[in-house]
């Protein structure tokens, strides 16, 4: 734990001190913590916070009017309720909020907040699946592709996510996501796209240990046993299964070849597929993988943090605040 330790200190260092102009630096505490707490949390599950209880919808709503109104904004309050209550309870707050006052709450908070502050309540107060069609209109709107946003979102989301995703997409952009991506993306990693955005990943309803043998087989003959790789056998088996079925897979190709499935897909593949393929074991993995690996990857990444875009990070500090 020293060496993780050192770690955050330093990563926490490097916000407070590297980052000149900044006006808010409650709320980039804030990031940073959120940012250490949510890797912390894929450890064990994805989204952390729950239910705030108390709850009462009318009297949040109450206080972030007030907060609002008049000369000024009270940001602390603003903040403070936004980021405590889950996904559902602001929007109970957002309709509560419009029964009381008869005004739009999310285009208060545009009006009356700025900058990054902004960006992230008003990125909030959007359903998850809202937010995630939005940043994947952005990730393939314009000149070039931003493949780290397509993979961030395909490679996490549950089926029924990624078809409440489709749907938004559809209805708000009247285009369908998957020829959007298609038509953007190419060659094994634009199949693996399109394979997660049928969403039909097998249900979690037990696990035949014959086939989990026989698909760690299938993937230690498409790789470490072959000269060159059959990619598709990677996609289908890690893009199908489920949840359940692909950690027991990664364990039994661990005894059969003695490594690890990241190490193979590092060596096997490359790329954007490489990228996305490591997504999809890292959703699944990290939830089991045990203390000490934990340690480690945690360091890793947040040694690199403090560089990332701040696009991303509001990303992450909403799939931090969607509930359990």
């Amino acid at each position: 734990m020293l060496v993780l330790e050192h770690s955050l200190n330093w990563h926490l260092c490097v916000a407070f001190n590297g980052r000149e102009g900044f006006q808010h630096m409650t709320f980039w505490a804030l990031f940073c913590l959120l940012e250490i707490a949510y890797l912390l949390a894929l450890l064990y599950t994805r989204g952390t916070v729950t239910a705030f209880a108390p709850f009462d919808a009318r009297a949040d709503a109450e206080a972030l009017r007030k907060a609002m109104k008049g000369l000024g904004t009270d940001e602390e309050t603003v903040l403070n309720i936004l980021t405590t209550r889950n996904n559902a309870q602001r929007q109970e707050i957002a309709s509560a909020f419009k029964t009381l006052f008869g005004r739009d709450l999310v285009d208060d908070l545009k009006s009356e907040l700025t900058g990054k502050f902004e960006t992230l309540m008003v990125s909030l107060m959007r359903p998850a699946y809202i937010f995630d069609a939005h940043a994947l209109k952005h990730a393939i709107k314009g000149a070039g592709t931003n493949e780290k946003v397509l993979t961030e979102i395909l490679a996490s989301r549950t089926p029924a996510e990624v078809q409440n995703i489709k749907q938004v997409y559809l209805q708000e952009y009247e285009a369908s996501l998957e020829d959007k991506i298609t038509g953007e993306t190419s060659g094994h990693f634009q199949r693996l796209l399109v394979v997660l955005l049928q969403a039909n990943r097998d249900p979690d309803v037990g696990v035949d240990e014959a086939l989990v043998e026989q698909d760690a087989q299938v993937l230690f003959r498409a790789g470490e046993l072959k000269w060159g790789t059959d990619e598709e056998k990677f996609i289908t088996i890690l893009g199908t299964r489920s949840v359940s079925h692909l950690r027991r897979v990664f364990d039994k190709y661990m005894t059969i070849s003695g490594f690890q499935i990241e190490e193979t897909i590092d060596r096997e593949t490359s790329g954007d597929l490489e990228k996305l393929l490591l997504a999809v074991v890292n959703c699944f993995c990290w939830v089991t993988c045990t203390s000490a690996r934990g340690e480690t990857e945690l360091c890793l990444h947040l040694s690199s943090w403090p560089f990332i875009q701040d696009c991303f990070r509001v990303r992450l500090i909403k799939s931090f605040c969607y509930s359990k």
